[in-house]
């Protein structure tokens, strides 16, 4: 586990806390987040369900997205957010969040958020993303995923979570970083 700042967790403490379980796709941020919204209630939100339908065929035609074609599909998850917030209540949602512009864009008007980021080597991955059905982004995109992500800055209240590690382990990591109980 990498910590990407000294606070570790402790933003927003008191108030609604806002997670995104980031990464590349494959890296199994859904599992990850539907399980830390099992275990504290929190509502849970998937970017996927987000995206315009024009996103959707780009990437299933094999084509990376742009900036252009993500600031709105980010603008949408910042709004759900906010309008959770603004009712009171905690979310975790999942995001690749690549990029500290689309991060920076996702905080916005946030009193905190966190990120976990699950990380691990291209060959789990891609392995990962062969062996499932049903999703919209093929594994042939996973390359231009990894050429854009960009690493927490020390300045983002954030943690880095080996996704070879079981999702259950995965959980309570994640639950500890955030200061709550496992």
């Amino acid at each position: 586990m990498s910590e990407s700042t000294p606070e570790s967790g402790q933003l927003g403490q008191g108030q609604q806390r806002h997670v995104i379980v980031m990464g590349v796709s494959g890296s199994g941020k859904s599992t990850i987040a539907e399980g830390i919204a099992e275990r504290t209630g929190w509502v849970f939100g998937e970017a996927d369900e987000f995206h315009p339908a024009a996103n959707i065929a780009k990437m299933e035609a094999g084509t990376p997205l742009t900036d252009e074609d993500r600031w709105p599909w980010l603008e949408a998850l910042n709004a759900w957010m906010r309008e959770r917030a603004a009712a009171g209540e905690s979310t975790v949602i999942t995001c690749s969040a690549l990029r500290r512009v689309y991060r920076d864009r996702l905080r916005e008007g946030l009193d905190s958020l966190d990120f976990l980021h699950l990380d691990g080597p291209a060959e789990v991955i891609a392995s990962r993303m062969e062996g499932r059905k049903g999703h919209f982004m093929p594994p042939e995109l996973l390359q231009s995923q990894l050429d854009t992500l960009e690493a927490l800055d020390p300045d983002e209240s954030g943690v880095v979570l080996d996704l070879r590690h079981t999702p259950d382990e995965l959980i309570d990591e994640a639950l500890t970083w955030l200061n709550l109980p496992t």
